[in-house]
């Protein structure tokens, strides 16, 4: 079937709170461990130095605490710290998606039920979510060090408590088998899958990164923003994981109205595509988001057909 593609965006959401560079004058205030991390960069600027994981994590908890009123946030060491205006982004496009798709709904709704595929000890998504728009969460994950550090989250924080429950994934072959309960109904789910197949590949990906953005040949180099690693590769890598996803998806038709993936690499949207027209969606939409010159998207697809969706209004 042709591929429904929203427009093309150049730039963050426009609901999004991270559109002006960082103000770390206010950002120091909000959380005031990571003022030990701020420097003057070359060109005079406050900043802080972006291959450092130590200051990224920092800087992550800064902007959580002065733009979604957290005053707890911590990960354990090497996990997931992962860039907050991109992820803000997806959970906005959602909110868009839910709005056109229930027009009548308020844009902040504390009956809108997420799921959180691979929610990861940050949290992040639950967080977003539960803070701009009221919704509620479940995140799962496959890792018990990272579902702990999410409960603890979710737990010292006044406006996620009781927003977000966090549940084990026990089999790491599924996404929504053991975590959907028999009468549990979701109105969406997200997911930032792995994006690489090995740790070599991972590895080699940050090298080019850090390489075109120092203009310096590397060859081994950190990830400056972490990662465990079932939150950044998988076997068959991203193509596999989303595709197998898509499979199981179609036993939960009726458990969730929208179900979503980000995808990294567009040269799998094809495989995707085919997936899903094998599972005999009944629409599926392609959003793509920018940041920057990185242009990243979006699936999501509903089994839901437009009679049913009127039933559902």
């Amino acid at each position: 079937m042709p591929k429904e593609r929203a427009d093309t965006k150049a730039k963050l959401h426009k609901r999004s709170k991270h559109r002006s560079r960082y103000d770390f004058d206010v950002l120091t205030k909000s959380c005031t461990d990571l003022a030990p991390f701020v420097i003057e960069n070359k060109h005079r600027d406050r900043s802080i130095n972006f291959f450092d994981p130590a200051a990224v994590k920092m800087l992550n908890k800064a902007i959580l605490f002065e733009h979604y009123n957290l005053n707890y946030w911590d990960i354990p060491t090497d996990y997931l710290c992962p860039p907050i205006p991109g992820r803000a982004d997806y959970i906005h496009y959602m909110a868009d998606l839910l709005m056109e798709t229930f027009p009548h709904q308020a844009l902040k709704n504390n009956k809108i039920n997420c799921l959180d595929i691979g929610m990861g000890a940050n949290c992040i998504y639950p967080i977003i979510g539960a803070t701009e728009y009221d919704w509620n969460f479940v995140g799962s994950d496959i890792d018990p060090i990272a579902i702990e550090a999410a409960s603890k989250i979710a737990d010292q924080n006044a406006q996620l408590k009781n927003k977000v429950a966090c549940r084990l994934q026990e089999n790491s072959a599924h996404f929504f088998k053991g975590i959907i309960g028999t009468d549990e109904r979701f109105d969406l789910s997200i997911c930032n899958p792995p994006f690489h197949s090995s740790a070599k590949e991972a590895q080699e990906a940050t090298r080019r990164k850090v390489s075109n953005l120092t203009k310096e040949k590397r060859p081994k180099v950190s990830l400056n923003f972490g990662g465990m690693h079932n939150e950044l590769w998988t076997a068959g890598g991203e193509k596999k994981f989303i595709t197998d996803m898509i499979k199981e998806s179609a036993d939960f038709a009726t458990s969730c109205y929208w179900f979503s993936t980000l995808v990294s690499k567009e040269a799998h949207l094809n495989t995707i595509y085919k997936q899903l027209d094998q599972v005999k969606v009944a629409r599926d939409i392609t959003i793509e988001m920018g940041q920057g010159n990185k242009i990243s998207r979006v699936v999501a697809w509903t089994f839901f057909d437009e009679s049913e969706r009127r039933r559902l209004v």
